[in-house]
């Protein structure tokens, strides 16, 4: 009996398996680093308050020295593109409309408050830009577009958390302070580190090799404590009694935002391939842990934005691999 092999057919399963290799080569470090800080952290080898001393420095310390050393190296004129930021923030703002409309129709009548439907909106369109969009990024494409994703986080908690604090002002004693809410801003160890790299980087100060070399040390481990850190706070929440509620925020945020960027940055701005990727995968991410301690702040969907964050990280790894399919 004589095989007789299809070239074509041999040809398709091969790139198939390329891809996938290169999807694993991709995410597989990221998630060791998660899964390490998940497990270390649920046999008790760390407990709440080292993983508190951990999260400090890689958040007030770390990513910031990280943050500042690559906007400092990061090209301006290319960093600066009003149409990405279009790209993504018109989606955010519809999901995020999307999802406080929704809660307003299928929470529960306690839930169906301005104050809570904007924390249920945020818990749709918040993305967890530092700790899993950037290293997926670095990771994919390379560190050629670290600028515009910074542009993208510098803005993007600003945004989202003035927007839930106006909506849900009506209906909470304290009200709603701008200098309060600017300070708190202005100060954040993000946003802060970026707008000194830009300053420095624009005004061509030179930090000399001894400082440069100083920070880059401190940068070195911020990635891999972010994904270590991410991983333990994951065992520190619960699915909770609203799971359908966190199923559908995980919805709005893992599937329709980055089909949305995706749309608008590829047919309606035409950005490069590149740039869409990029935009993408950062819309991709779960919950950030900030929405999550926003509705603590508020004292609404507290359940439901916890369990949101473990589900819209599990179902990131899904999320990630088919936009990495499409998009690399």
């Amino acid at each position: 009996m004589v095989l007789y092999f299809n070239r074509q057919s041999v040809a398709i399963p091969l790139i198939l398996c390329k891809v996938i290799m290169a999807i694993i080569s991709i995410i597989f470090p990221l998630i060791f680093m998660v899964l390490l800080g998940y497990v270390s952290t649920r046999v008790g080898f760390f407990n709440k308050e080292h993983i508190t001393g951990i999260s400090r420095f890689t958040f007030y310390v770390s990513i910031p020295a990280f943050l500042f050393i690559n906007m400092l190296a990061a090209p301006l004129a290319q960093s600066i593109d009003p149409f990405a930021l279009l790209a993504f923030y018109l989606p955010v703002l519809l999901v995020f409309s999307i999802g406080y409309r929704i809660n307003r129709l299928f929470s529960p009548i306690a839930l169906q408050g301005r104050d809570a439907s904007a924390v249920f909106a945020l818990g749709a369109s918040y993305s967890n830009t530092v700790l899993v969009g950037l290293p997926i990024i670095i990771a994919a494409l390379g560190p050629a577009m670290i600028g515009q994703v910074f542009m993208i986080i510098t803005f993007h908690s600003a945004t989202l958390f003035a927007l839930t604090f106006i909506l849900a002002a009506r209906e909470q004693p304290q009200g709603f302070s701008w200098r309060r809410f600017a300070r708190s801003m202005v100060l954040n160890p993000v946003v802060m580190s970026i707008g000194l790299g830009i300053l420095v980087n624009a005004l061509s100060i030179n930090l000399g090799q001894q400082l440069d070399e100083g920070l880059a040390l401190l940068a070195k481990p911020a990635l891999a404590c972010a994904l270590f850190v991410l991983g333990a706070n994951l065992s520190f929440y619960r699915i909770g009694e609203h799971w359908r509620l966190a199923l559908m925020a995980s919805g709005l945020k893992i599937i329709l935002l980055p089909a949305l960027v995706y749309i608008m940055a590829q047919f309606v701005f035409e950005l490069t391939t590149s740039s869409t990727a990029m935009l993408v995968l950062l819309s991709a991410s779960p919950l950030g842990v900030n929405a999550y301690l926003i509705a603590t702040e508020l004292k609404q969907h507290e359940s439901t934005l916890g369990s949101t964050v473990v589900l819209s990280t599990l179902l990131s790894v899904f999320s990630f691999s088919l936009w990495l399919t499409l998009l690399i």
